[in-house]
């Protein structure tokens, strides 16, 4: 199974991917939104792990353009906003 773990912070994204790795996964790591919205749309994931807060292009946006362009992989939200509005966005 291919996933795709999506988090700015590198302590977190680090301890993430390991675990998943080590879980058997095969795991791609982005830093930013540019860069998950690229791999999310060029490579074929089995699922996604995505921080909504993330440098270059929000988290919400990236899984946005993701949908309009027809990608279906399920995707796991991370976020530390308390805000109702962004969490029902983001389902």
């Amino acid at each position: 199974m291919k996933l795709l773990v999506v988090e700015d912070e590198p302590t977190l994204r680090a301890q993430l991917g390991t675990a998943l790795r080590e879980a058997g996964y095969a795991v791609d790591e982005a830093a930013d939104g540019r860069d998950a919205l690229h791999l999310g749309s060029t490579e074929a994931y089995d699922a996604v792990v995505l921080d909504l807060g993330l440098p270059l292009l929000d988290g919400l946006s990236v899984l946005q353009r993701w949908r309009a362009a027809g990608r279906t992989m399920p995707v796991l939200i991370l976020t530390a906003r308390d805000g109702w509005h962004e969490k029902v966005t983001g389902i």
